[in-house]
């Protein structure tokens, strides 16, 4: 099941492998917009706002478990093209511990200080309740999130994309059948609808380890293997922590956005959840398109080959851009009609907030083509710590623009603050990647 990117056509080769992330991505949104319309229809506005209330510090806690487990990636995907097979499972150990010490860590401490954290976001009194059910048991469930995204990013390291897509079609359907089961059965509510996903996404990283140990022997550890390097351990801190920072820095930014338009009053934050469920969807393919450049990045990184890298990133990047504009279309003229999947008809004002908010990110939505793909061959490249800078830019505008505008102009502030961070990250990360590829060429003709 593992895969070179290192000889054929670039563009076909990086599709191919984005395909089955975008699928999975597609999936798991599709469970995501679901749930919220479960939750939205049969319990009601105040429990979608429940859920959504907490959406930018769940980003900053499992965005920084997701980076993580990316970063530690490339050093696996490198060796994996450099066909140094003892020191890719080395790597592999080592994201294995690493993760589980984050495991720990990371769930004490946010189950701790989750009402801290929701009362630093504003949360409305009318649905602290069914925010804190929600998001607390999130929290416990982050060492299975860690679990699934760690073996993930394994496979496709070495250019497997499709398994970790069958199990997490497996886990998607699971996770519906819970939520239906914990919501509709056992009536639950919020507590249920997260209890499912935890459960799904707990099954998931099972199977994938299990798969992993029985199917794929190049990946299977073996006793030499499993031993603690100090070097080893620099090198995957020095590429994950950076990366899952980058993702955490860029959700202050989205914490900061959350607590002014909590401040708004349950409408917009009805509004606002609507329309992020409807952006996260639109968002699959940038991120299936990012991921498969980057991987072909590291792939060929390790193999020596930096033309094709060049030609990577531009195909990838073109692609990005036209699928941006597309989708940026979509979100203009049917961002009402696609908010009625989670909102009743009766509903006119929260309807018209989440249109107003999908309407104006379509301006711009092409811009996120440049960023995504720019951004993740960066990392790929192994320069994780130059990306944090561009997770700095996005925290900053976000955080001047709720902070500075929405006293002035309200939810339309919040409609365009997304688009000033696109934007302001995009000024700063395409240079940065064109000089990093630069030094790379430069690393391989020195030697």
């Amino acid at each position: 099941m593992t895969k070179s990117m290192t000889e054929g056509k670039p563009l076909p080769l990086i599709l191919r492998f984005a395909v089955p992330l975008l699928i999975g991505n597609l999936l798991q949104q599709t469970y995501n917009i679901i749930d919220a319309a479960i939750v939205g229809r049969i319990l009601g506005a105040d429990a979608l706002a429940g859920v959504g209330a907490s959406s930018s510090v769940q980003f900053l806690v499992l965005g920084f478990c997701i980076g993580v487990c990316c970063g530690f990636g490339i050093p696996i995907a490198k060796s994996f093209g450099a066909k140094d097979y003892d020191k890719m499972r080395s790597d592999i150990f080592h994201g294995m511990v690493l993760s589980g010490i984050f495991a720990v860590v990371l769930t004490v401490l946010c189950a701790l200080l989750c009402p801290q954290i929701l009362h630093l976001l504003s949360t409305p009194e009318d649905i602290y309740k069914n925010a804190y059910q929600y998001l607390f048991i999130i929290f416990l469930g982050i060492p299975f999130n860690l679990l699934y995204n760690l073996m993930a990013g394994i496979f496709r390291s070495v250019g497997d994309s499709r398994t970790p897509f069958m199990f997490l079609a497996f886990s998607t359907v699971l996770n519906i059948g819970m939520d239906l089961f914990f919501i509709m059965v056992l009536g639950l509510g919020c507590a249920g609808a997260a209890a499912a996903t935890v459960m799904a996404q707990a099954v998931s990283g099972v199977l994938c380890y299990i798969y992993m140990r029985k199917k794929m022997p190049v990946l299977r550890l073996k006793r030499q293997d499993c031993r603690l390097d100090g070097g080893t351990v620099k090198l995957m801190l020095a590429m994950g922590l950076p990366m899952g920072l980058q993702y955490s820095i860029t959700a202050i930014g989205s914490m900061v956005m959350q607590s002014a338009n909590n401040g708004l009053g349950s409408v917009y934050v009805s509004g606002f959840t609507a329309g992020m469920r409807i952006k996260q969807f639109a968002m699959c393919p940038f991120d299936a398109l990012a991921t498969g450049v980057s991987v072909f990045c590291s792939q060929n990184l390790g193999a020596g080959k930096i033309e094709r890298i060049k030609t990577g990133i531009k195909q990838g990047t073109a692609i990005g851009i036209f699928y941006g504009a597309f989708a940026g279309i979509v979100l203009i003229f049917f961002g009402r009609t696609l908010s009625l999947l989670f909102i009743s008809g009766e509903n006119v004002a929260i309807l018209d907030a989440s249109a107003k908010y999908l309407r104006c990110m379509g301006y711009f939505y092409w811009s996120l083509g440049i960023l995504n793909v720019c951004r993740m061959c960066t990392q790929g490249l192994g320069f994780s710590g130059r990306v944090v800078a561009a997770g700095g830019l996005e925290m900053v505008a976000r955080c001047v623009v709720s902070l500075c505008f929405v006293p002035l102009f309200g939810f339309t502030a919040i409609c365009f603050a997304d688009q000033t961070a696109w934007l302001s990250a995009c000024a700063y990360i395409v240079p940065t990647c064109l000089h990093c590829i630069k030094l790379c060429e430069k690393r391989l003709q020195g030697n």
